[in-house]
């Protein structure tokens, strides 16, 4: 009986041990063939697309095989509805890629999107067309999946959203995903 208790408290100090070294919130698949995609990689055979899934609150990267890794996230507003209109904080919905990547002066390694886009602009002009927002009311731009400041990683912990429509990643783990994601991935950012 001793024996087991002295096990069973082995196994959970080392469950413990383990969880310690692992980062909290960050998961990926490790892949021996994912080096020789990244050496081959053409824009034209991107293995990598990515899920932005507003409502958990994570980023999703899949690969050639499937799902890659999973990166937690915040945004600019509470309300995780679609973006309106320029100032509403919100981030859009919809499908959008890469189209620069970049070391910004604040926040370091950002990936831009190409908002706005066909997509973006048919849903904001009929929005004012049906008297959603006001005539007057422009789309915006700029927006991108970027770090925390490195001081800041504690936004993402505590869900804390602060950009201004942006999707945000964990300094250390946004330097993670810039190294691998090239311009022209595809970007899904849903409810």
């Amino acid at each position: 009986m001793k024996h087991r208790f002295w096990l069973s408290s082995l196994s959970l100090i080392l469950l413990v041990a383990a969880m310690a070294f692992y980062p909290a919130g960050f998961h990926k698949r490790h892949n021996a063939n994912l080096s020789l995609l990244k050496t081959n990689n053409k824009k034209t055979d991107n293995p990598y697309y990515i899920i932005v899934d507003k409502s958990d609150y994570e980023l999703k990267v899949y690969d050639a095989e499937g799902w890659y890794a999973t990166y937690p996230i915040v945004f600019g507003s509470k309300d995780l509805g679609d973006k309106l209109k320029e100032g509403d904080k919100r981030t859009p919905n919809g499908t959008f890629k890469v189209i620069v990547k970049k070391i910004h002066p604040k926040w370091g390694p950002e990936l831009l999107l190409d908002y706005p886009n066909e997509e973006s602009v048919k849903k904001f002009n009929e929005r004012k067309a049906e008297g959603i927002i006001p005539k007057n009311a422009r789309i915006g731009a700029g927006i991108a999946i970027h770090a925390t400041r490195p001081e800041e990683e504690w936004t993402v912990d505590n869900f804390y959203n602060w950009t201004d429509g942006c999707v945000s990643v964990k300094y250390t783990e946004m330097k993670d995903l810039f190294s691998y994601i090239p311009v022209g991935t595809q970007v899904t950012i849903q409810p």
